[in-house]
């Protein structure tokens, strides 16, 4: 009789107060606007205790965006920019996640924004261990990355020289297990 071993799934809950998603992107080649998405969510799933087969999803909801100037906000949620009404969020979900030395994972997998899916690469440099007041397991990670603006249509009248092609993606975030 052939056994089959069940491999224990972890889940990891978001610690959202030490965690966000940001972006950063130059402005008329002079300067770099940064913001952040304040409401998002992050599902991590592994059965490794490195973490290095992770199932990862994340979503960011538009209408969250900051970059500390409300009027600005405010444009970036219209037609020309991230058209709120018709993509409400972005979503990012894995298809890897392998450790490349003790600290070091990429990550790869698939981003939609403006209804387009494109599969990206990321960088994650973080660490495992145990949180010292309550003992629970915890990870945190910073996520580092490029996507082009242009792959998803994001924006598409405004020329490269006022509003970079390159957006930086830049993400802190940490977990605690079960």
């Amino acid at each position: 009789m052939e056994t089959t071993e069940k491999t224990a799934t972890a889940t990891w809950t978001l610690d959202k107060m030490h965690s966000n998603i940001g972006f950063a992107i130059s402005h008329m080649l002079v300067s770099e606007i940064e913001g952040q998405f304040k409401n998002f969510d992050i599902k991590v799933s592994n059965a490794k205790d490195d973490l290095s087969d992770a199932d990862i999803e994340v979503t960011a909801e538009v209408a969250s965006i900051d970059t500390g100037n409300d009027m600005r906000d405010t444009h970036m949620k219209k037609d020309d920019f991230f058209h709120l009404d018709k993509f409400p969020s972005i979503t990012f979900k894995s298809k890897s996640f392998k450790k490349v030395d003790d600290k070091n994972y990429k990550l790869n997998g698939d981003l939609t924004l403006m209804g387009v899916t494109k599969n990206i690469d990321l960088n994650a440099k973080g660490a495992i261990g145990t949180h010292p007041m309550n003992q629970k397991t915890i990870a945190g990670f910073k996520v580092t990355g490029t996507v082009k603006r242009s792959d998803f249509g994001l924006a598409p009248t405004m020329p490269a020289v006022a509003l970079g092609n390159e957006v930086n993606v830049v993400a802190n975030v940490e977990f605690i297990k079960g």
